[in-house]
C-alpha cells in the first residue's frame, strides 16, 4: 500500500522553502495560513514539511493558490 509519498522523496523545511522562493520562514508560514502555497505534509508534532514535487509543480504552475494546486494535481490523476 502506498501513503502517497515517495519513499525517497526530499522534504523541505519553511526555511529551505523560502530560500528556494527568496522569502522568510515567516513569509512561508503567512502563505500557508492564508491558502497561498501547496499544502505540506506533517512529519510530527507540530511540525510539517513541504515535498520537492509539490513545491517544484506549484513554481511551474505559476504559484497558484492551494486550492488551485489540489484540483489541478487532482484533475491530473484522472
Amino acid at each position: 500500500m502506498s501513503n502517497g509519498r515517495t519513499t525517497n522523496e526530499k522534504l523541505f523545511t519553511a526555511q529551505a522553502v523560502g530560500e528556494k522562493l527568496s522569502l522568510s520562514k515567516r513569509a512561508i508560514f503567512r502563505m500557508r495560513s492564508a491558502g497561498l502555497i501547496c499544502a505540506p505534509v506533517k512529519v510530527g508534532a507540530g511540525a510539517v514539511r513541504w515535498k520537492q514535487s509539490d513545491i517544484e509543480q506549484w513554481i511551474k504552475w505559476d504559484c497558484c493558490s492551494k486550492q488551485e494546486f489540489e484540483a489541478r494535481r487532482e484533475s491530473e490523476q484522472c
